[in-house]
């Protein structure tokens, strides 16, 4: 009876393969998919705003309330990879292991990543705005101040503000770059999982641990926050430029590093350096 799952060294294989195929894909394809990536991830963000949204107000200890946010989260993931769609994070260790292994070429990766990432910055503020702002799931409490809190502490770069009575100090620079690293090399750990699985229950599995993991130890994901960032902005609490500058630019380099080298290099240097893949 043959296996569920694929060895560590095939799945690398394989995502060297899937490299190819996202390299050989049509623009088109890969605007309408890197579109449904951002809206997927930020339908997996709307939904643990609500799920958490009062419940910091009611006195559950902080640990219990990123739990429950990591919990329900990593839907986002799950619509990505089985449903198909073109997710920057999960692309930095993708191209990067097709460049490594002569699947695709430096030009292919430059083009996947800009793509995915303006894409899925369209499809997360598509969602943020028509679901979050104007359908009302996030202008109305406990779940607006809760949203406004998440926004205010990723893009405020290190400023302190008050939020329920409380003084909450914001992200930094530099820790947001840190969190994110760990974050994509969670996130692409996830996706390497899901490769590994060969049936849906097993890819839904791999992928629920690493993101619940991140999530919960307040991680920063690029795209998740190209949600997250948004509502605060429509909310009027941040700003565009807040947004990018203090958030997304650092935690965008710390993605691709965390996908990039910790995962798809450290994985193609183990399993696929100098194997001949061109067949």
């Amino acid at each position: 009876m043959g296996s569920s799952f694929k060895s560590p060294a095939d799945t690398a294989k394989a995502i060297a393969g899937i490299a190819e195929l996202k390299e050989k894909a049509p623009l088109g394809n890969v605007l309408i998919l890197s579109f449904l990536a951002g809206a997927y991830i930020a339908f997996g963000g709307l939904l643990a705003e609500v799920a958490t949204g009062g419940m910091a107000a009611a006195g559950f200890p902080p640990g219990l309330v990123k739990l429950v946010f990591g919990a329900v989260f990593p839907v986002g993931l799950m619509l990505v990879v089985i449903a198909g769609s073109e997710l920057f994070t999960g692309n930095n260790m993708y191209m990067a292991v097709g460049v490594l292994t002569g699947k695709s070429s430096l030009k292919g990766l430059g083009k996947n990543w800009v793509v995915s990432w303006i894409f899925n910055f369209i499809g997360a503020v598509f969602v943020a705005y028509v679901f979050a702002y104007l359908a009302g799931i996030l202008t109305v409490e406990p779940f607006m101040t809760n949203a406004a809190t998440i926004a205010q502490t990723k893009a405020l770069g290190g400023a302190e503000f008050m939020s329920a009575g409380k003084s909450v100090v914001s992200l930094t620079w530099d820790k947001a770059f840190l969190r994110s690293i760990g974050c994509n090399w969670l996130v692409c750990l996830a996706v390497y999982l899901a490769i590994a699985s060969d049936d849906i229950i097993g890819k839904v599995m791999g992928i629920w641990f690493p993101i619940m993991a991140f999530v919960a130890l307040g991680f920063e994901h690029s795209v998740a926050n190209m949600f997250f960032i948004p509502v605060g902005i429509f909310l009027g609490k941040v700003t565009w430029y807040q947004c990018f500058v203090n958030n997304l630019i650092p935690v965008t380099l710390g993605n691709i590093i965390g996908g990039a080298i910790f995962v798809g290099f450290l994985y193609w240097y183990t399993y696929l350096r100098g194997q001949d893949l061109s067949t």
